[in-house]
């Protein structure tokens, strides 16, 4: 289906979603940059002349919805009346990018001591941990303390509230006053809902599925709280043009949506972005001798990467781990015509690894080359001083960190999307790469290289929904079955500490086990404790770490990197992250470190081990699918082991279970600014 019925829940540390460490850092670089970002989208909103005409013949809660922006535009508070009908009105061309000067590093400012101190006098008058204190003051800034005593509900804008609890504290503040019919509750749950839907991917939902999840949070008018959100501009509302219309006299049909105001401008930056470097004829930096020279030595789909990269701004890769031999051998021919040419990888383990296939140090990581701690750095107007820049593992793109990078590129600049469409999506909202790849709007170029061996057999079957018998001489493939919970945690430690490395070669320490969430009897709390204690016993001395200990840090959301404890001071916790020395203070090692024998497939996206162990319990069933399996499958390089004891679920999640469906709104915004498009 294309909408979910009810917002997901909020992705937690398994898909790396803790918040940024508090040390000057690149992670806190990339934030500044998205700052910039922001304000750059607040002066677009500015420059808006007018409202958008929309919404003919509509009636009911979408009628209600558009009225309510109209009036919201007006400056006044919208009626429950429709208002006259009007044809929708053409979109305005993208404006001309807004260069950026050379990002400084600066970690976000900490509230003051004395705000945080009257939030904390609050809180505990509500009955609230007085531990949410600092994050709520970072949340609401300098007037939390206000904000909280007029409106209680507003706690829930601090991570990790749960409307229940907001619930409890009104009641404390408010006494009788606070009931479930409240406006000020229903505004809040409106935006903490579309909060849990931009975690679990959406930049937008449909009216009908919020309203529903509205209902369900116990909200009598849930109409009628999205209404007073538009109207008090907590989210924003837009229709989309849905189909054509069927005759001269009938209007083109729409769907309502509603979003945040932070998604659904990235979202509309992206698309002006994207549109600008698609519509724009690359830089005259070389003759097109040059490129067809350079694409005749290359081989197979290499060449066709080469020559599409020659003459579009944009242009999609896709394949497996094989295929990067390809944007490899693109990016060595752009470096032999004197090309500026970069690659950007979503860690410093994915970094090192495409590093190795590439002449000269021209790799960084996305965050590093956004914040001006990696890459070539920025040119005088702020662009980024590139003449190609290759984005390797794409579908890890949210819409917010592929804006920043698009507006980031100068005119005539190329981009080259690379990767594997068939892994799991980005942790943050939007499904970029998928999208773009659906909108067919520049080149695209399939691999035609597939992953080698057994391995490679059995992922390729698992990307088009089948789970094949390969046969594996060398062991690449074992199946370990279990009966239940205990004996899949006994098996795991045994497979990583003696099996496979007695067998195989592959020690401990590059080996990953591979699970499908935190909780749970087989979690990765479970395992890496069952590991730990094989592997590296010890007190832990450091908020339950030692030295040797391999860990899962997260920077920043929805970024974990895998590290190893080196050891521990007053300043923090150390860590040797791909060969990176990091600090983590010690208030921020147990919200963004933890364990890290054990992670989950989106927390192991964008690596790969030598040998994987990926455990499949009896009560990880509901959380399979064809995407988290291909994932989790093919982080291994050498030998898969399955600790297997779903019984015929797996097989069922290849063939049954594709990605969940996201709501976006990538490709409406982008058709009318490509080639071709209607006037």
């Amino acid at each position: 289906m294309s909408t979910p019925e009810t917002p997901e829940e909020p992705r937690s540390a398994d898909d790396g979603t803790p918040a940024e460490g508090a040390q000057v850092s690149e992670a806190e670089a990339e934030l500044a940059a998205q700052r910039l970002e922001r304000e750059r989208i607040e002066r677009r909103k500015a420059e808006r002349q007018g409202p958008i005409e929309a919404g003919a013949k509509l009636s009911g809660t979408a009628a209600d919805l558009l009225a309510a922006v109209r009036a919201v535009e007006s400056g006044e508070k919208p009626p429950a009346t429709v208002f006259e009908e009007a044809r929708p009105a053409p979109r305005r061309p993208a404006p001309e990018p807004v260069r950026r000067a050379p990002v400084v590093p600066e970690g976000p400012a900490a509230p003051a001591e004395g705000t945080v101190g009257e939030v904390r006098e609050v809180l505990t008058r509500g009955g609230a941990p007085a531990a949410l204190a600092a994050p709520a003051a970072a949340a609401l800034g300098e007037d939390a303390a206000d904000l909280l005593r007029e409106d209680p509900w507003q706690l829930l804008r601090v991570p990790g509230v749960r409307p229940e609890q907001a619930d409890g504290f009104a009641r404390a503040l408010l006494g009788g006053e606070a009931g479930p019919d409240d406006e000020r509750r229903g505004r809040a749950l409106t935006v903490w809902l579309l909060e849990q839907a931009a975690a679990a991917g959406h930049t937008v939902l449909e009216t009908a599925a919020l309203t529903e999840a509205l209902g369900r949070q116990g909200v009598p008018g849930p109409e009628d709280a999205v209404r007073n959100a538009i109207a008090e501009g907590d989210v924003l509302v837009f229709q989309d043009a849905v189909g054509e219309a069927v005759g001269e006299d009938e209007e083109q049909p729409v769907r309502v949506l509603v979003g945040l105001e932070r998604c659904a401008l990235a979202e509309e930056s992206l698309a002006d972005g994207l549109a600008r470097l698609i519509n724009s004829a690359p830089k005259q930096d070389g003759a097109a001798e040059e490129w067809e020279r350079a694409a005749s030595a290359a081989e197979g789909s290499a060449a066709d990467l080469i020559r599409a990269a020659s003459g579009h701004g944009l242009v999609l890769h896709t394949g497996g781990e094989a295929a990067l031999a390809e944007p490899a051998a693109l990016l060595n021919a752009a470096h032999g015509m004197g090309l500026r040419a970069w690659a950007a990888t979503h860690s410093p383990v994915g970094r090192e690894r495409f590093a190795s296939r590439v002449d000269g140090p021209a790799v960084a990581t996305v965050a590093g080359l956004l914040s001006g701690a990696e890459g070539p750095g920025r040119d005088p107007e702020g662009a980024l001083a590139v003449d190609l820049l290759v984005v390797l593992d794409a579908p890890q793109l949210d819409v917010e960190t592929a804006a920043l990078l698009s507006e980031s590129l100068p005119d005539g600049a190329r981009l080259v999307l690379s990767g594997d469409p068939a892994v799991l999506w980005s942790v943050g909202p939007g499904r970029v790469f998928a999208d773009l790849l659906a909108v067919r709007a520049c080149p695209q170029i399939a691999s035609r290289r597939p992953d080698p061996g057994p391995l490679g057999e059995l992922v390729s079957g698992i990307g088009v929904g089948e789970l094949l018998q390969v046969e594996a001489p060398e062991k690449e493939v074992v199946i370990v079955p279990v009966r239940d919970a205990g004996e899949a945690v006994h098996r795991t430690v045994q497979l990583v500490a003696d099996s496979v490395p007695r067998a195989l070669g592959v020690p401990a320490e590059e080996t990953q086990v591979i699970t499908p969430g935190h909780g749970g009897a087989v979690g990765t709390r479970v395992l890496n404790a069952a590991l730990k204690e094989r592997l590296n016993p010890g007190p832990g001395r450091f908020a339950g770490f030692d030295p040797g200990d391999r860990v899962a840090w997260s920077p920043a959301p929805g970024r974990t990197l895998p590290g190893r404890v080196v050891g521990a001071d007053g300043q923090g916790l150390r860590l040797d992250c791909a060969g990176e020395t990091v600090v983590v203070p010690r208030d921020r090692v147990e919200q963004t470190v933890r364990h890290g024998w054990a992670l989950t497939a989106h927390q192991a996206v964008g690596a790969r081990w030598p040998a994987a162990v990926v455990v499949l319990p009896g009560d990880a069933v509901p959380a399979l699918s064809r995407p988290w399996i291909y994932t989790a499958f093919s982080r291994a390089d050498r030998h898969l082991s399955v600790v297997h004891g779903v019984d015929q679920a797996l097989q069922r999640a290849v063939a049954e279970v594709p990605a969940k469906p996201r709501t976006t709104r990538l490709p409406v915004l982008l058709a009318p600014q490509l080639p071709g498009a209607a006037d």
